[in-house]
C-alpha cells in the first residue's frame, strides 16, 4: 500500500472509531432527551398522575354533524352526538352519547405511546462506557430505534383500515347510549394532528351494498408537538444511520482496492 493510501486509512479508522464510541453516544443521549420531552406530551399512565381532560367540538356546516367530546388521555370519557342521515327522501335526525361508565379507547394513542416507550429503552438499555467494535453493533441498535419510531409516528398518522362490518361491530359501538340503528356507525379517529369524528351509513343500491360518509374534525394540539418530536428523533437517528453506513462502505472499498502483495503458486 502506498504511504498516502495508508495514512488515508489509518485517518479513516481512526475518524471511524470517534463516530462508533463518541458521536453514538451523543447522538442517542440527545435522542433520550427528545423522546422523554415527547412522553412529556403524552397523557400519562402512571395511575398515580391525574390526566387533564379536554374538550373538543366536531361540527360541519349546516348541522349535518356535531360532536362535543371530553378526551382524558387515550380515552373518550364522554361525548354528545348528534347527525343527519337520508332517509327515503328525507333527512333523519340521530342522538347518542358516550358516558362516563363505558368509555370509548383512541388505540392509534396508546400504540403510538407504547412505542414511544420502546424506543426510549432501546437507548436506556446502552450503557454510556459501551465500546462499540464494529458498525453492525450499532446498526442493529439504530434499526430497532428506527422502527419502534417510525412504527409510532405511523400509528397517529395512518389510521387502521376497517371494514364497515368490523366498526357496526366493534367493542366502542357498544358505548353508545341509545344503540345506533345496525345500518349506521359511528367512529373516532386520529388522524396525524386530527381528531376525525365520522358517520357511515350502509344502504342497499339496486342489489349492490353501499356506504355513505360523512365526517368533521379538530385540532389537537398536542398531537401536533408530538409528531413534529417523532419526526426529529427520526431524521437524527437516519442521519447517523447513514452517516455510519458510508464509513463502512468506504472502508470495505479501500480493503477491496488494495494490491494482493504476494501470489503463491503451486505447479
Amino acid at each position: 500500500m502506498a504511504e498516502g493510501d495508508k495514512l488515508e486509512h489509518q485517518c479513516l479508522q481512526k475518524e471511524f472509531e470517534w463516530v462508533l464510541n463518541e458521536e453514538v453516544h451523543s447522538i442517542l443521549h440527545q435522542l433520550n432527551i427528545i423522546l422523554n420531552e415527547c412522553v412529556r406530551r403524552f397523557p400519562s399512565w402512571d395511575s398515580d398522575v391525574q390526566v387533564k381532560q379536554e374538550k373538543f367540538v366536531l361540527s360541519t356546516s349546516p348541522d349535518q354533524l356535531k360532536s362535543i367530546v371530553s378526551i382524558s388521555g387515550d380515552t373518550i370519557l364522554q361525548a354528545d352526538i348528534q347527525f343527519k342521515v337520508q332517509r327515503h327522501q328525507q333527512q333523519i335526525m340521530y342522538r347518542t352519547n358516550i358516558r362516563h361508565d363505558c368509555p370509548w379507547k383512541l388505540h392509534q394513542v396508546q400504540d403510538a405511546g407504547n412505542h414511544l416507550r420502546q424506543a426510549i429503552l432501546q437507548i436506556e438499555k446502552i450503557d454510556k462506557e459501551t465500546i462499540f467494535n464494529s458498525s453492525e453493533e450499532v446498526l442493529h441498535i439504530l434499526r430497532n430505534l428506527l422502527g419502534c419510531l417510525q412504527r409510532g409516528r405511523t400509528s397517529l398518522i395512518v389510521p387502521r383500515k376497517r371494514t364497515i362490518d368490523d366498526l357496526i361491530k366493534s367493542r366502542n359501538m357498544k358505548c353508545l347510549t341509545p344503540n345506533l340503528p345496525e345500518d349506521l356507525a359511528i367512529s373516532f379517529y386520529i388522524q396525524s394532528h386530527k381528531l376525525i369524528f365520522a358517520v357511515y351509513q350502509l344502504s342497499n343500491s339496486h342489489g349492490a351494498m353501499k356506504y355513505d360518509t360523512y365526517q368533521a374534525e379538530c385540532t389537537v394540539p398536542w398531537l401536533n408537538e408530538v409528531l413534529v418530536l417523532f419526526t426529529v428523533a427520526l431524521q437524527l437517528a437516519q442521519q447517523l444511520k447513514d452517516k455510519i453506513c458510508v464509513f463502512t462502505q468506504y472502508r470495505d472499498i479501500t480493503q477491496l482496492s488494495r494490491p494482493v502483495s504476494s501470489i503463491a503458486i503451486q505447479s
